[in-house]
């Protein structure tokens, strides 16, 4: 498994626990991750960096989740699948992941936490948030 594979599977975690229950501590969540992370200091701040960004820009990804997934308010989506989105549009608009790569890191990350369907829903909202997004808010060029 990749290493910022890993570290995705670890801010999806505390995704999920902010979306259950209250967000934690900004410095609890940093010494969580860097506990997962074995004190390797450039995946504790890559992982970092998706955490805070995810978080900072909840309500505009949100936004956009919600026009994007047709038929799907952003509360009757399985928990996992809405974070797994979350981390995705994050990466695709304000990250210098490129986009296709936000998008399949997302597929695994359905595939492995969510149901038998989670990887194609998250394809589809992905794939038109990336198409959408395409020059507006970055370029896929990194």
């Amino acid at each position: 498994m990749s290493t910022r594979r890993r570290a995705r599977e670890i801010v999806l975690q505390l995704l999920y626990e902010a979306d259950v229950n209250d967000f934690r501590e900004a410095e609890s969540a940093k010494k969580f991750i860097r506990s997962r992370m074995q004190g390797r200091k450039a995946l504790t701040d890559f992982a970092c960096d998706l955490l805070t960004g995810t978080i900072e820009h909840r309500v505009e990804i949100d936004e956009h989740l919600s026009k994007l997934s047709s038929h799907w308010a952003l509360p009757r989506m399985a928990v996992v699948d809405r974070n797994v989105l979350r981390l995705g549009a994050y990466e695709i608009l304000f990250a210098d992941t490129p986009g296709r790569v936000a998008v399949n890191e997302s597929i695994v990350l359905a595939k492995r936490y969510g149901d038998k369907n989670s990887p194609r829903f998250v394809n589809g909202v992905l794939d038109r948030l990336m198409k959408e997004s395409s020059g507006k808010v970055r370029t896929d060029q990194s």
